[in-house]
Formats: structure tokens, C-alpha cells, sequence
């Protein structure tokens, strides 16, 4: 911890934890929960991004460097921001990237780097915010997912097994934690212009030939979506933080028409093969 974050600080509203907070999902809920009135500790790799949102708003925004990868940085980023302000009520596990590749492309290395970042850098921050928030009696986690994390397609096998993998923690967390007052919501955009698709935040395997066909169009038409994407950010975050004020808040929350358009289809199609197939489901078991 540097000396200049060491002081007590006064907290505006609800105090939130927001990662990934210079661009996209990140910069536009840092911006909702402002206009909100509450105060934002904005964790990024490089907290100079955020240079120009602490000048406007000195008392309510406090970039840190965090690279949600590095656990020990994780719990003093933690500790700081509880000996700042006391509470953290909203933690946000937005960083992330894309990764574009078959399965068969995709590397040891490139998988696991991505469930660091999706998986297990969410978690560490969900178990270290959690202690403070039980004692509290309230909070929210907000695990910010993808509709590739309801059902997956070529291309995109790596990047949903890390949000299958959040999703399914995120369901038995939020009815471990449900007695204490807090709220569980993963979050599951479509298509959204936050600079997901284009520039450093998409990656690609190498390819290899075999899945041209499969695989070659995901890897053009992806990236070519950039800034044409139809949902909006800033729509985006004012629907999350109702959520998390509604009395009931629920668990998954798709947004876009075309995350709710393919989640229902999913649903719908998941339905008609577990109900085509239950004979011979329920014909498993042990005969009287």
C-alpha cells in the first residue's frame, strides 16, 4: 500500500468495487453508480486511464492497479479500500477478454490464462469481499458473464467454459450467501459497443485449416462487428443497478435482444432433447 492511500476516507453512498473499470461494461457502470451518487474504486492494470474521471470527481472515485490474476495484490487491494471506507457493497467482476479458436487450437496456456482472468480471479475477489459483507448483513456481487455463458458455438469454446465455470460458482454462491442479505447477479450481454471485438480485448488461436469453415467465419465477423454492435453500455448498467435495487433480483439477467432471443432458444431447444430423451433417462436407475 502506498502512503498516499493509507487515510480514512468518507464514502458517498453505496461504496462499489468495480473491475475492469476504464472501458466498457466497467466504465459504464463507474459512470451509473456516479450519477447515482455512490463512490467507485475503479481497479485497473493502468490507473492513469482513469486520470480524467478522479478529476471530476476527487471524492468519489479512486483508481487502484489491480490485474485480477494476482491474488496477493487482490487482498491488499481489498484491505485498502475496508480500512478506506469500512464496506465494500458492490463488487463487480467485469475484466475480461475475448478468445477466438476450435478447441483443438486452443492452447494449454491460452486456456488457462483465460480462466485466471474469467474464473479464479473472480472468485479470489468474491471470497475476499465476503467476510466484510456477512458482517454487514447486505451487499451484492455482480459477475459480469456473457449469453456464452448459457451455451456455446465454434469458435468460442475456451471463452464459455470460463463463464460456464462462473456461472455455475455464481449459483451455488448465491444461495450459500442468500442468508446474509446478499445478491448474487450474473450478468449475460449480446453483442454490447464496449471494444470487446476489436483492438487487444479479442484474441485468436492459431488457426489451423481443418476448421475454416467452422471456425473461419467467427474469426472475420467478429472482429468486424466493432462499434456496429446494437446494445448500448450505458443502457446496459442503468439495467444492472435496477436490478440490484429490485426486491427480488435474479440470478441471471441476459441483455440485448439478441442475448434474450438466443438464451429462450437455448432453453426451448434444451427442453425438447431432455424431454425426447427421458425414457431412456429415467431408465437408468436400480429396479425395485
Amino acid at each position: 500500500m502506498t502512503t498516499a492511500h493509507t487515510a480514512t476516507r468518507q464514502a458517498t453512498g453505496k461504496v462499489w468495487l468495480i473491475t475492469g473499470a476504464s472501458s466498457g461494461f466497467g466504465r459504464a457502470l463507474t459512470d451509473a453508480a456516479l450519477a447515482a451518487g455512490d463512490t467507485v474504486v475503479a481497479a485497473v492494470r493502468r490507473p492513469a486511464f482513469l486520470d480524467d474521471l478522479a478529476a471530476a470527481h476527487p471524492d468519489r472515485v479512486v483508481p487502484v492497479a489491480l490485474d485480477v490474476t494476482d491474488h496477493a495484490r487482490i487482498t491488499d487491494v481489498v484491505a485498502e479500500v475496508l480500512l478506506w471506507y469500512g464496506r465494500i457493497d458492490v463488487l463487480v467482476n467485469n475484466a475480461g477478454r475475448g478468445l477466438i479458436g476450435a478447441v483443438e487450437e486452443s492452447t494449454d496456456r491460452e486456456l488457462r490464462d483465460l480462466m485466471d482472468l474469467h474464473f479464479f480471479g473472480p472468485a479470489a475477489l468474491t471470497r475476499a469481499v465476503l467476510p466484510q459483507m456477512r458482517r454487514q448483513g447486505s451487499g451484492a456481487i455482480v459477475q459480469m458473464s456473457s449469453m456464452g455463458g448459457r451455451f456455446s458455438f465454434p469458435g468460442v469454446g475456451a471463452y464459455s467454459a470460463t463463464k460456464f465455470a462462473l456461472e455455475g460458482l455464481s449459483e451455488a454462491l448465491a444461495l450459500e450467501v442468500a442468508p446474509f442479505g446478499i445478491k448474487v447477479l450474473v450478468v449475460e450481454p449480446g453483442a454490447f459497443r464496449t471494444g470487446f471485438a476489436g483492438g487487444g480485448a479479442l484474441q485468436q488461436s492459431t488457426a489451423l485449416p481443418a476448421y475454416e469453415d467452422t471456425v473461419g467465419p467467427v474469426r472475420t465477423g467478429l472482429p468486424g462487428t466493432d462499434g456496429k454492435q446494437p446494445g448500448d453500455p450505458a443502457k446496459a448498467a442503468a439495467a444492472i443497478l435496477s436490478a440490484l435495487e429490485a426486491k427480488e433480483t435474479p440470478l441471471r439477467l441476459p441483455l440485448g435482444n439478441d442475448a434474450a432471443d438466443a438464451v429462450l432458444a437455448h432453453l426451448r431447444a434444451s427442453l425438447d432433447e431432455t424431454s425426447e430423451w427421458g425414457a431412456v433417462s429415467r431408465g437408468t436407475d436400480y429396479e425395485d
